[in-house]
This record gives structure tokens, C-alpha cells and sequence, in this order.
């Protein structure tokens, strides 16, 4: 019996320790596995992040073309956005009417066609027309014998043969007629008659609208046959030689611009076109509707088919200010911050840190900033693939969270 136990203790023992053979044995398996994944892991090309850092090696350093540089101080031009629309001076726009009521018998343009001026754009022809003659020949016939009147009178009075006022109502009635022949003429003058023709006895059936400047014709507003009273509109012609940019500016940015500053603009029918202007003229009034003045500029480079009333969207260029900058490919926006990157060799990697700024204003491919604590101008940064960095750190810090 006593035999007995001695080999169940035995046996016993035997067990656990084949239990913690196996045991080592899985250990050291495991561990040579793992020792083996890390060893084929570490020659793959991957970047490693590390709380709020990414590592890029040599190799991806070079694939990436990175450029580091220093803090930089850039001349910014700072701007004013304003919108507006293309305009032309009032002295290049007219609108035809007609001085009298009358028919339209003839229209020898379209909408779109170039006009000189004084050329014929349509003819009226209306009784009233042929009256307007006819008084006028008449009242320069009267003038006629009146004159003849008055230069008898004249000479009797001077002779001292004739009366007083027979010569003096000679001549109230001369001057009369010479009055209401010349308010005649300037009526015929206006309807485009020559008043010598009528005076040798001929009648205009019809007579020329002409165009009072050179330019477009925009609009067209007649038909043939159709009757027109005085003063109605008739066609309206746009000289586009002169268009120029009209923006508005908004009270709180008022008191940056100038005459001479330059403006960077576009118009939405002409898309990936960039136009120049000049500032040559600042209301001195503010529209209520929004609050804001208008401010004219000289286009530069007109090009393309500019046509007043286009929808413009335009930069002011105000002062130039020294500050530092980062070109756009350096910055990373998140959410509502922005980042650029610090840049740290360590051996033959490169380490790179995200850095909180606030961007300031933007000039071509160059923002303006300013750090949030103070950055020691030696410090080296990330001056391209802001996003990209941004990206990677962001996904070695989802795989650290796991």
C-alpha cells in the first residue's frame, strides 16, 4: 500500500512537469514568431506614428520630394473682395426717341449691330411731319414780304417822309416772323430735315432716326407700322469701348481703398478668365440697400465679349504688409484650425510635428499666418504635402487606438 503511493506521487509529478515543458516550449515557439514577423515587417517601407508625430524614412522623405525650410517673411498684399457688375459711362449710353408722334416706316437695324454716329438707324413718316413743313414755308414767306415791309419803312423813316410808327411796327413785325421762322427751323432740325430743301419748295415724306453715338445696338423696342408718341424709347445703343468694372464696397472696408489700387477680377460669363483694373473714380455716397459705395475701374486687358450688366467678382489689392508666410501646400486645414508642420531630423528619418496657426489673408498661392505661442526662427518646417502628413498622422492614430 504504502508502494502504491509512492508511485501515484511519482506519476504525479511526472505530469506537471510535462505540462510546464510544453508550456516553455509554446513560449519560445510563439516568441521565434513573432521575433520572425517584426524582422519581415521591418523591412517594409511604412511611416510610424507616434502620438502627435510622423516619422517618414529616408527613402519616403525622397519619393515624396518634401521641402524644409526656415520660417519665411513675404511681402502679402493684402485685399478687399467685392462684388459687382460691368458698367459704362452714362455719356456712352443713348436711348433713340422721337421729337413727334409718328409711324415707323422703315428700321435699318438689329440688335447687335455696330453703328456709327449720325448713321440712320430708322425712318418715321406721320401727316404731322408734312404739317411741320408746310408751317415752316409758309412763316418763311411771310418773313419774306415782311422784310421787304420793314426796308421801305426803313428808308422812308430815314428820309424823314415816313412815320414813326409805321416804321416801328414794321419792324416788331419783322423780327416776329424771323422768330417764328427759326422756332420752325430748329423743330425741322431736330426731325433731321434740311430746312433748305423745304425753303425750295420740297416736302420729306419721311424722315431719318439717327444714332446720336457710336456703339452696339443693345435693344430694339419698334416694329414696323407701329405708332410712336414722343419721347418713347425707341432703341438703345451701348458704346462698350468704355466698359469698366463696377464694384461694391462695404462700409467696413471703405477705408482701405484708393484711387490707383489694382483689381484682380473675373466675370461669371467668361469663366477662367482674369481681368485687370485700375481705380479711377470712389463714390462719395453710400447706397442704403446694401451699405456700400461704388468704386469704377479701367479694365486693362479687355478681352472677350464684355457686355454691361455681367456679374463680376472682384479682389481690391490694398497695401502690402511683411509677415509670415507659408505657401498653401504647407498648410493643413482640420475642421475649423489650420496646421503647419515642424520638421526634426533624427538619424536618417524625419520626424514632423503639427503646429496650430490662424491663417491670415491670401495672396496668389501664399497665406499669411500667425502662431499661436512663440516659434524660435530656426525651427525647420514642412514647406509642401501639409495633407498629406495630416492624413497619415491621423490614420497611425486610429491603429494606435485599436
Amino acid at each position: 500500500m504504502k508502494n502504491y503511493n509512492n508511485y501515484k506521487w511519482i506519476g504525479l509529478w511526472i505530469l506537471v512537469l510535462s505540462v510546464f515543458a510544453c508550456k516553455d516550449q509554446t513560449s519560445t515557439i510563439s516568441e521565434k514568431k513573432e521575433s520572425g514577423a517584426i524582422s519581415n515587417e521591418s523591412k517594409k517601407e511604412t511611416v510610424h506614428t507616434e502620438g502627435q508625430e510622423v516619422m517618414l524614412s529616408a527613402r519616403q522623405y525622397e519619393a515624396l520630394q518634401m521641402k524644409i525650410d526656415t520660417l519665411t517673411k513675404r511681402s502679402m498684399s493684402g485685399y478687399v473682395e467685392a462684388n459687382g457688375q460691368l458698367e459704362v459711362p452714362p455719356q456712352n449710353e443713348a436711348m433713340i426717341t422721337s421729337v413727334i408722334g409718328a409711324n415707323i416706316v422703315s428700321i435699318e437695324v438689329i440688335e447687335g449691330d455696330k453703328v456709327a454716329k449720325g448713321q440712320t438707324v430708322a425712318y418715321l413718316s406721320h401727316p404731322n411731319i408734312i404739317e411741320k413743313q408746310t408751317m415752316y414755308l409758309n412763316a418763311f414767306s411771310n418773313s419774306q414780304f415782311l422784310e421787304k415791309s420793314f426796308e421801305r419803312q426803313k428808308k422812308l423813316y430815314d428820309a424823314g417822309v415816313g412815320s414813326g410808327a409805321n416804321f416801328q411796327r414794321a419792324e416788331a413785325e419783322y423780327n416776329a416772323s424771323l422768330a417764328l421762322v427759326n422756332g420752325f427751323e430748329a423743330q425741322l432740325q431736330q426731325l433731321n430735315i434740311p430746312a433748305a430743301g423745304v425753303r425750295k419748295g420740297t416736302i420729306y415724306q419721311r424722315v431719318a432716326l439717327r444714332s446720336p453715338i457710336e456703339g452696339y445696338v443693345e435693344k430694339v423696342s419698334i416694329k414696323t407700322g407701329q405708332y410712336v408718341d414722343p419721347q418713347t424709347d425707341l432703341m438703345e445703343i451701348v458704346d462698350t469701348h468704355h466698359v469698366h468694372a463696377d464694384l461694391m464696397v462695404f462700409e467696413k472696408d471703405v477705408y482701405k481703398i484708393a484711387k490707383g489700387q489694382k483689381i484682380n477680377f473675373n466675370v461669371h460669363a467668361i469663366p477662367g478668365k482674369k481681368l485687370v483694373a485700375e481705380i479711377y473714380s470712389i463714390s462719395k455716397t453710400f447706397e442704403q440697400n446694401p451699405k456700400a459705395l461704388h468704386v469704377h475701374a479701367e479694365i486693362e486687358n479687355k478681352e472677350g465679349n464684355l457686355i454691361p450688366g455681367m456679374y463680376i467678382q472682384g479682389r481690391i489689392q490694398t497695401d502690402a504688409v511683411m509677415g509670415i508666410a507659408f505657401p498653401e501646400s504647407a498648410i493643413s486645414i482640420d475642421g475649423e484650425k489650420a496646421y503647419v508642420f515642424s520638421a526634426v531630423k533624427e538619424g536618417e528619418d524625419w520626424s514632423f510635428v503639427p503646429i496650430e496657426v490662424v491663417l491670415g489673408e491670401k495672396d496668389g498661392d501664399w497665406y499669411g499666418i500667425s502662431f499661436l505661442e512663440p516659434n524660435a526662427s530656426t525651427i525647420k518646417y514642412a514647406m509642401n504635402n501639409a495633407y498629406y502628413l495630416m492624413a497619415e498622422m491621423k490614420k497611425g492614430t486610429a491603429e494606435h487606438s485599436h
